[in-house]
């Protein structure tokens, strides 16, 4: 008997042992994870800037039930300015665990983040059959230590919330193209929807996702046939499980396209009422009606604008603040003629308020075109490139206690030596998912559609900043994941390949 009980609790040992083994890794990454984002919501934390304006949209929707910000005087005015999505984030965090607790915020950004590691794990689960568990675990590692990712969840800001919807965005698409249905479906709409409404250029995820949703999925919703049916009942009963699963297919599809699209329609007949005109997302350059977008001086900045430190100095102080003509790089100037106008423009707004008046917008309007007169290529093609390529390649330590000139060795051996180092990884999590294209798994031209439509956008933007292609993220860590499973398996790291666990 005694032996007999030995016996199973060696089996039972071996039996909790072998399904734990797996869950090992997995737990790991999610504690290294989480001890990470704690670091950084304790060293970088802060509550200024865009935050407040939506923190501003949030308390007034529970305060007064109106979309608006606060005057200097406590007065409220409605504005489109923001998309709602993260003000009813907020709103809903505010209304669980107190007014302006952005802490509680942020902390609610780590669990989302988290979560939507373990999604692009489940994700790459189902995209390679071979390896599945393998390359999901080193997506989970190589998601959850990422620190460029990491650092936003301690701001409160859309960025994390957008990441989480994009990583549910794959992982429905995945489930919903193996098994299509219902719960599937609402997962996806629920998650590009989500996208959208924090950020207008969510909306990508909807265009490179959407169109391969549904390829073969029919195929899934045929039912098996008896093999003892004639060849004729066969055909009449495989061409009833064809149309009756491309009806179920098209039904899904109207109504998740309603749905998604409900949102904007309250959205933009909302905006109608109030300012009588049609912004079904917000504007582009986060401007209420009847506000000075100052085309003039937009279009002189994106003829010589290249790289962060120009947006951090120069665009985002005009108007309001000095505009130092020393503080322009040489490419802003291609003869001394325009130096010397440029200059004339820029004493007369110092002069003037720090305003640009029609008189210095005209101004600028001028010099603009005719810089892009003289250089069109630049103005069109090589300009959006490098800003492009800045906000791929840059350090991204925009958000850290770094100086914006990190590149000037003799002001700061240490930041710049760290700089270089957070570009190199950042070049690294590019090199993997290069990789993984290359490789080709599932799916892998929804991913590829999603980083050139999200560059091709980018390349409009006068003013770079690197976050903008933090969305990208989560498409590298999945090709990325793939990509170092298939190099575990051409350089035999037998070991390391059982500790992430067999496919």
């Amino acid at each position: 008997m005694r032996a007999r009980l030995r016996a199973s609790l060696r089996m039972s040992a071996r039996g909790a042992a072998a399904y734990l083994r797996p869950a090992l890794p997995v737990a790991l990454a999610l504690g290294v994870g989480l001890a990470l984002r704690l670091w950084m919501l304790g060293k970088l934390f802060d509550v200024d800037g865009d935050t407040l304006i939506y923190g501003e949209l949030a308390k007034n929707l529970l305060l007064h039930g109106r979309y608006a910000l606060t005057q200097p005087g406590d007065a409220i005015y409605s504005t489109l300015i923001r998309l709602p999505g993260y003000p009813l984030f907020l709103a809903l965090c505010f209304k669980i665990f107190g007014m302006e607790n952005y802490f509680a915020a942020a902390c609610v950004q780590i669990a989302l983040d988290l979560l939507g590691c373990l999604l692009l794990a489940g994700f790459v689960r189902r995209i390679v059959p071979r390896s599945g568990r393998a390359a999901a675990l080193m997506t989970l590692w190589l998601a959850a230590l990422c620190p460029f990712t990491a650092s936003y969840t301690a701001a409160p800001l859309a960025e994390t919330p957008t990441l989480f919807m994009l990583a549910l965005a794959m992982w429905a698409m995945a489930r919903f193209h193996d098994d299509p249905r219902w719960v599937n479906a609402l997962w996806f709409t629920f998650a590009v929807t989500g996208a959208a409404l924090l950020r207008p250029d969510g909306t990508l995820a909807a265009v490179a996702f959407a169109p391969v949703l549904f390829a073969g999925s029919g195929r899934s919703c045929r039912r098996p046939l008896a093999v003892q049916q004639t060849s004729a009942v066969l055909e009449t009963r495989t061409t009833t499980g064809q149309e009756t699963g491309a009806t179920s297919i098209a039904r899904m599809a109207v109504v998740c396209v309603l749905m998604a699209l409900t949102p904007f329609a309250v959205w933009t007949a909302r905006n109608w009422r109030v300012f009588h005109v049609i912004e079904p997302l917000a504007p582009r350059l986060a401007t209420d009606p009847g506000e000075s977008t100052n085309p003039g001086w937009e279009r002189w900045v994106k003829s010589w604008c290249l790289d962060f430190i120009s947006t951090y100095e120069i665009y985002w102080n005009v108007p309001g603040d000095k505009l130092d003509v020393s503080e322009l790089p040489n490419r802003a100037f291609d003869t001394p003629a325009e130096y010397a106008e440029t200059t004339a423009l820029a004493e007369d707004y110092n002069s003037h308020g720090m305003a640009l008046t029609p008189w210095i917008e005209s101004g600028f309007e001028r010099l603009a075109e005719e810089r892009i007169a003289a250089h069109s290529w630049r103005y069109n093609v090589w300009l959006p490139l490098g800003r492009v390529a800045d906000m791929w390649l840059r350090p991204r330590v925009e958000n850290l206690n770094i100086d914006l000139d990190w590149w000037v060795y003799a002001h700061h051996h240490a930041e710049t030596e760290f700089s270089w180092a957070y570009a190199g990884l950042n070049a690294l999590y590019l090199l993997l998912g290069i990789i993984g294209i290359c490789l080709r798994p599932r799916y892998w031209g929804a991913l590829l559609a999603y980083l050139l439509l999200r560059s091709l956008l980018l390349g409009t933007v006068e003013a770079p900043e690197t976050r903008y292609t933090l969305e990208c993220f989560p498409m590298l860590f999945v090709l990325g994941g793939v990509a170092l499973s298939r190099l575990m398996d051409r350089l035999y790291l037998s070991k390391l390949k059982a500790f992430f666990g067999k496919g």
